[in-house]
């Protein structure tokens, strides 16, 4: 797996968290400001390590025998 390979779903978990958290934001009633730091809040708690560890699992099963 190349950098790329894991970047891209990570880059999708954090948009996919900031999208959601300014959505629900905006359904609460937050301003735009509020909004966006809700937006940020939920990147910082984005839980990457069971990501990352999808990831690895998938690539030990990918490799040749």
């Amino acid at each position: 797996m190349d950098l790329e390979d894991l970047a891209k779903p990570i880059r999708d978990r954090c948009i996919e968290a900031a999208l959601q958290a300014y959505e629900d934001a905006g359904i609460q009633g937050l301003c735009a400001e509020g909004r966006w730091e809700a937006a940020v809040s939920a990147l910082r708690k984005v839980e990457l390590a069971p990501l990352l560890r999808e990831l690895k699992a998938r690539q030990q099963t990918s490799r040749p025998m």
